[in-house]
């Protein structure tokens, strides 16, 4: 898997996280434990820092990038969709980015959020907890429901079941 230093800064992988061989991890990027990387995920902590948390998934063909200086935080148990791409933003923990969001410059996510598929958060967005974020651009639209958030629970904790899977029966054939 392409793991790369950078300028002195070496990713740092947390006990029983698996990152997919064609996923690219450079730099200032910290995986928490038990986290999943998706094959085509590109987490690029070159002039930025990145910190992904305890039990989260980056699914395959995410960009995680930032500006100079300023460090991408994924909250504990983050779900992050196919195709997806954070720039410089604060999720909190247990929020669900749906597939081939984007989630702009300084935008900060609260708690149990979840965006929406093809959303765009616009920079500096501020979300409090519990709200469904949908659109172009993205807008606050209502509140996670208990139904919903049971739901991607779900999704979140099948996902933390997928780094063990793969280092115990993944092959290249």
């Amino acid at each position: 898997m392409p793991i790369y230093e950078f300028e002195g800064k070496t990713p740092e992988i947390g006990e029983g996280s698996y990152v997919h061989p064609d996923a690219t991890v450079i730099g200032g990027v910290k995986i928490g434990k038990n986290c999943f990387i998706g094959p085509g995920a590109r987490l690029r902590g070159d002039w930025c820092a990145i910190e992904i948390g305890d039990g989260s998934n980056v699914q395959d063909n995410c960009i995680i990038h930032a500006r100079p200086d300023f460090t991408v935080v994924l909250g504990p148990n983050s779900h992050v969709g196919h195709g997806s791409i954070l720039h410089g933003v604060i999720l909190h923990e247990h929020v669900l980015v749906g597939m081939n969001a984007v989630v702009q410059d300084f935008a900060d996510i609260g708690d149990n959020c979840i965006i929406g598929s093809g959303c765009v958060v616009p920079v500096r967005m501020q979300v409090p907890p519990m709200k469904i974020l949908m659109g172009v651009p993205g807008k606050i639209v209502g509140d996670v429901t208990p139904e919903q958030e049971q739901l991607w629970r779900f999704a979140t904790e099948l996902y933390q079941t997928l780094p063990k899977r793969y280092s115990e029966t993944a092959r290249l054939t």
